[in-house]
């Protein structure tokens, strides 16, 4: 008999399956929508739900609960802060699971995991904002780089107009002592 024996297996063993739960919760309250296989998605929804009803519930203990499944703090932070707020006056149904086509591989049924009243700009987001310092970086190291040029190229034009003047001081005494060497001659 199956007594309590209520989430689908789906052909790994325990710890495996703890694991991609964690992951895949984790990835929906960071991203709030992703695209996972059709049992994977509807397994998903419930872990999803309770995360976040323990953030509505927001006490410390609810929190260390979240933090040992999730194993995240920026997640955990983001569910006790801005998901308790945007579900405080929602009864559970956090969650929606869309049907989304078949994967080319394999033709495994595949579906989208969003949460309802989701953030637009939150896929992705932490993607993004790395790239963008990563740009900013990148700017600001070629900046230092073409400054540094810069300061080169001054002490090249620096130490060229030095050799410049010692060359033209070094010709000057030669000239003198040629037409010294003209007037003794003279004489």
């Amino acid at each position: 008999m199956r007594h309590g024996v209520k989430h689908r297996k789906l052909n790994m063993d325990t710890n495996a399956r703890r694991a991609l739960y964690s992951n895949l919760t984790a990835a929906v309250l960071t991203h709030e929508q992703i695209k996972v296989t059709l049992p994977r998605a509807k397994e998903l929804r419930t872990f999803v739900d309770n995360m976040i009803t323990l953030g509505k519930k927001g006490q410390l203990n609810n929190r260390r609960q979240a933090l040992a499944f999730l194993r995240d703090e920026e997640v955990v932070a983001k569910l006790f802060s801005t998901l308790a707020e945007r579900y405080k006056n929602r009864n559970g149904g956090y969650t929606r699971v869309l049907r989304a086509g078949f994967r080319y591989g394999d033709c495994a049924e595949m579906a989208i995991v969003e949460l309802v009243d989701r953030d637009v700009n939150a896929k992705g987001a932490k993607d993004l904002a790395r790239v963008a310092a990563e740009k900013a970086a990148q700017e600001a190291a070629e900046k230092e780089a073409s400054a540094e040029a810069a300061k080169e190229e001054k002490k090249a034009e620096k130490k060229a107009e030095v050799k410049k003047a010692e060359k033209s001081e070094a010709k000057k005494p030669a000239a003198k002592k040629s037409k010294k060497a003209e007037a003794k001659e003279a004489e």
